[in-house]
């Protein structure tokens, strides 16, 4: 199915999709709803704890009928975490790749820009006394004493998994990844860390610096230069094939949140995992069994 034509593909996903989604309709109609007690209990059982950062990528329908919804998932993970506890969600803002994002001119308005990254990032993103990252590509919304300073440094880089971004302040500060029903393909972005964090052999970057256009907290509009990923270099990851190393490191711890397949991340030592692994074996998302 890999090599499928593009709309083959699609059709497949759309299938899959609708199917999905009767199975979730029935679940509601016969009341067999997942609580805000039951994700409290889930979220306890992986190894989230009172007082931790966590950043969430999240599919919602993977989880089953969760009564209340969104709403529900983001409540049942400030139960979990506490007052101490900072959660955060990545909220960027294409459908597709950054690249063409940018190409096709979009301005990046911080207050008012959605997130494309499910219906729980933006029930989020919309919560009051939430801070959001300002990048034009890879914003992160955070809540929780340490949301402002996860934000507050990421305007201005150059590329968006460096020292000052989100990501890797998740890691200075021994923050966790939550998958909840999702994969490392198919959304792991603190794999990227790495690729900010040392003097990365791949030209993962596109050559072109772009001129992104933003509209400011304030309502002004400022421009940041920025590279993207490039696309064609994108389609070489193969990020699950790096699962087994992560296990077998004691980084990733595999459960279940309700009926969603998850893993909790150390990130910090997720980060150190994958430089002693790049510079000892050339093992990266592009080279999953070294160079």
């Amino acid at each position: 199915l890999k090599y499928s034509p593009e709309f083959v593909l699609e059709w497949a996903k759309q299938l899959k999709k609708n199917q999905r989604r009767k199975q979730l309709q029935k679940q509601q109609i016969n009341q067999n709803g997942i609580t805000k007690q039951k994700l409290i209990d889930d979220f306890k059982k992986i190894g989230i704890k009172s007082g931790d950062s966590v950043l969430v990528h999240c599919s919602l329908s993977k989880i089953g009928f969760v009564e209340g919804g969104a709403k529900t998932i983001v409540d049942a993970l400030f139960e979990t975490i506490g007052e101490t506890g900072t959660l955060l969600f990545p909220t960027f803002p294409a459908t597709g790749r950054h690249k063409t994002y940018l190409e096709e001119g979009h301005v990046f308005n911080i207050k008012k820009t959605p997130s494309q990254m499910g219906a729980v990032t933006e029930y989020f993103r919309n919560l009051e006394g939430v801070y959001r990252s300002f990048h034009p590509t890879d914003p992160v919304a955070a809540k929780g004493p340490l949301a402002d300073y996860y934000t507050n440094s990421h305007f201005g880089e150059l590329t968006p998994y460096t020292e000052n971004s989100p990501f890797r302040k998740l890691c200075t500060k021994n923050g966790k990844i939550l998958m909840l029903g999702t994969t490392l393909n198919g959304a792991c972005t603190n794999l990227h860390t790495l690729e900010d964090a040392v003097n990365f052999k791949f030209p993962v970057y596109d050559e072109k610096i772009f001129d992104a256009k933003m509209i400011d907290e304030e309502g002004k509009e400022v421009v940041m230069k920025t590279k993207v990923h490039n696309p064609e270099y994108s389609a070489k990851r193969n990020n699950d094939a790096l699962k087994p190393m992560f296990e077998k490191e004691g980084v990733l711890i595999n459960g279940m949140v309700g009926e969603a397949k998850c893993m909790l991340i150390d990130a910090n030592k997720f980060l150190n995992v994958m430089i002693h692994n790049y510079n000892e074996k050339g093992v990266t998302m592009y080279t999953p069994f070294g160079s």
